[in-house]
């Protein structure tokens, strides 16, 4: 410490140039990191910083035919695994219910009675009918975005293609609900603005197709939304795990030390706005029905 109080100016100004070097080598390999997790996305045609999963290792250890299908298919792979584990513990839970239940069918019921409730509080007793449909999406949306945050997995949903193909399903079952609900006459009639006065037929020709525009872009909408969370959050994640790594080698760390958990704050952030996301894609649809379909007081009109 004395000796440090009694450096001339000149020894002083060469610490700092040493402690600027430093830094400047740190940020250096930090900034390399992030250029090799971007690269990483741009050879696999991803665009954004995302982080490798098992497919990938996969590919790397056993390049063949097979391997490269499975990664060129890889959302669809994915997404069929998140299908599969849902499917069996669902079947599990089924097979072991009682009437005194275990924690797997408590957690199972828990969860269809919460989506029952929402459900049912939107669309009316009515909205019984599309429980199964719009639960199932819910589960299997959140189930999807979490699923990137397992090391080694990967969110279907960070992709647009699987996004676009959710959305398409509640296009085409909304549609279908309104039809079957209306008829093709009152399904035209309430696409032309429902119109009653002679003012209202006359703006028929403005009305019908901005409603038709606006009807093609609820899909685009919802599956731009959810796409954008969730690949916002792979990015984020990737970066942070970069900077981690990129951190501890500028320190000349042991190759088998991790590098630091810099995205560790973010992961708890990533599961928040998944369910908060696969929430807004369920409640989004649920109102897309309640448009579509005639509601009950109507009915009794």
């Amino acid at each position: 410490m004395i000796e440090r109080l009694l450096m001339t100016p000149d020894q002083a100004e060469e610490m700092i140039h040493e402690a600027a070097d430093s830094a400047s080598l740190v940020i250096s390999h930090a900034v390399d990191s992030l250029i090799a997790v971007a690269g990483h996305a741009a050879e696999h045609g991803g665009g954004h910083p995302e982080l490798p999963n098992w497919l990938e290792f996969a590919h790397k250890l056993f390049p063949g035919p097979v391997t490269d299908f499975l990664l060129h298919w890889q959302v669809v792979v994915f997404s069929i695994i998140v299908w599969i584990l849902l499917s069996f513990f669902c079947i599990l839970a089924y097979r072991k219910r009682s009437l005194v239940p275990g924690k797997l069918q408590n957690l199972i019921e828990f969860v269809v009675e919460a989506l029952t409730n929402l459900i049912v509080g939107i669309l009316g007793e009515s909205g019984r009918r599309y429980i199964p449909f719009l639960g199932t999406l819910f589960v299997y949306i959140f189930t999807m975005n979490i699923f990137g945050l397992i090391p080694g997995m990967f969110s279907s949903t960070s992709k647009l293609n699987t996004t676009l193909a959710l959305a398409a399903c509640v296009f085409i079952y909304v549609q279908f609900e309104g039809i079957r609900a209306q008829g093709i006459l009152g399904y035209i009639y309430h696409f032309a603005g429902s119109p009653k006065s002679v003012v209202e037929w006359c703006l028929v020709p403005l009305n019908l197709p901005l409603h038709i525009i606006g009807e093609l872009a609820k899909p685009l909408s919802l599956s731009l939304r959810l796409f954008g969370n969730i690949s916002g959050e792979d990015m984020l994640l990737a970066i942070f795990v970069g900077l981690g790594i990129a951190i501890t080698a500028a320190f000349h760390a042991p190759a088998w030390m991790p590098g630091l958990p810099l995205h560790l704050p973010f992961i708890f952030l990533a599961l928040l706005t998944s369910f908060v996301q696969a929430l807004v894609f369920t409640l989004l649809s649920t109102i897309y029905f309640s448009l579509m379909t005639p509601h009950e007081e109507e009915k009794h009109h």
